[in-house]
Parts: structure tokens; C-alpha cells; sequence
């Protein structure tokens, strides 16, 4: 399994119709690796919105990451909050939500795979936790931490700038739910950036 370049982050409150079709219409956009958050579902509400979002993601082998420690199916990749311990079995990939040096630093030193970080623009959808990082905030973070994927108000027309300051990648909650059609001009402005590496995606692997 590889980091996704674009991570489309499950918010109910905030979707525009029943969250399987939201997904569906991401997912028929182009999106790839979807994180069920949702925490105040019951675990066997989320374990019964796991199988509807598998059945939308396998059958164009998607990821479907689930948010939080407890209660993962085995062999499912997780995204952890901040304050989540590490799984005492390691899944097959390994996220976790950082906003801070310290929490990059642990984040690197448990050997996660990725981490989301925010929030870099303003948005209704992440707060609480200070403010904006802004691009530059970013750029200055990213050198200490695992694969980075920028997170919080970040817009289309944010991609070459978020990528530009070493970010791995986008993960796109409030917008993608309201509208998950936007997520094919995310993908678009992925696939036609240049990465820090110097590799370039195409239009058919951004999403993964």
C-alpha cells in the first residue's frame, strides 16, 4: 500500500446527502483512499458504514483508512488523532493528526506512515486548534515529519502552493461532502504539479 495524494476525510454533518452516496461521488470523481471519522457513530454503526464504503472502494482499489485506535477491522489502515495510542499490531498503514512540532516529532519517532496536518487555511470544519498555519507554517514543519498531507481549508487553487512548501499531499473533508464532485479539480491540480522529488503524477494514479 502506498500514502495517497488525496485523502478524502468522511464528515456526515457536513454531507449533502447519506454518506455511502457521498462517497460513491467522490469515488466516481476519482478519489481513492477515503478516512472514515465519524466517531460518534457506535462502532457497529461504523463497522455497517465500513462494509457500504468497501463495496464502493474495492471494486476500483481504493483504501478505505478508518479514523481512530479502537475497534479497526484487522488489516484495515487506521488514522489516529493526536492523543490516540499506537495499535499494539501495526495495520498496514498508519496515519495520525498533528498540528504541532511535538506531535510531527512523535509522529515520526512511532514510524507512521503519514500525517495529516492542520489546519492550514481557515475553516469552519478544524477548530480549535489555533490558527492557520498558512504555507508558510508548512513548509517550515514538514522537513521533521512523515509523508504530510495538508489539511484544513485547502482549496483547489492551494495544491501547487501546498506541494510547493513539501507537502505530500491533500486531504479534503468540508468541501469534498458538501460537493464531492470538487474532488476531480483537486486531483486535477495534483496531476499537473511538479513534487518536491521531482516526480510528476498522472492524472490516473493522484488519488492513490
Amino acid at each position: 500500500m502506498t500514502v495517497p495524494r488525496l485523502l478524502v476525510v468522511t464528515d456526515r454533518t457536513q454531507a449533502s446527502r447519506p454518506l455511502p452516496d457521498v462517497v460513491a461521488a467522490a469515488v466516481a470523481a476519482g478519489a481513492r483512499a477515503v478516512l472514515l471519522r465519524d466517531k460518534d457513530l457506535s462502532l457497529g454503526d461504523r463497522r455497517a458504514l465500513t462494509g457500504e464504503l468497501r463495496a464502493v472502494l474495492d471494486p476500483v482499489g481504493g483504501l478505505l483508512v478508518w479514523g481512530g485506535a479502537a475497534g479497526a477491522p484487522a488489516g484495515t489502515a487506521v488514522h489516529l488523532s493526536a492523543d490516540d495510542p499506537f495499535p499494539a499490531v501495526r495495520p498496514p498503514l498508519v496515519g495520525r493528526s498533528c498540528h504541532s512540532v511535538a506531535e510531527l516529532a512523535g509522529a515520526a519517532a512511532e514510524g507512521c506512515d503519514w500525517v495529516s496536518l492542520s489546519p492550514i487555511f481557515p475553516t469552519s470544519s478544524k477548530p480549535g486548534y489555533g490558527p492557520a498555519l498558512g504555507l508558510d507554517g508548512l513548509a517550515a514543519l514538514v522537513p521533521a515529519a512523515p509523508p504530510v498531507l495538508a489539511l484544513g481549508g485547502v482549496r483547489p487553487e492551494h495544491v501547487p502552493g501546498c506541494l510547493a512548501a513539501g507537502a505530500h499531499g491533500v486531504a479534503v473533508m468540508g468541501a469534498a461532502m458538501r460537493e464531492p464532485a470538487v474532488v476531480a479539480d483537486h486531483l486535477a491540480a495534483l496531476a499537473g504539479a511538479t513534487y518536491p522529488a521531482g516526480d510528476r503524477l498522472g492524472a490516473g494514479n493522484a488519488g492513490s
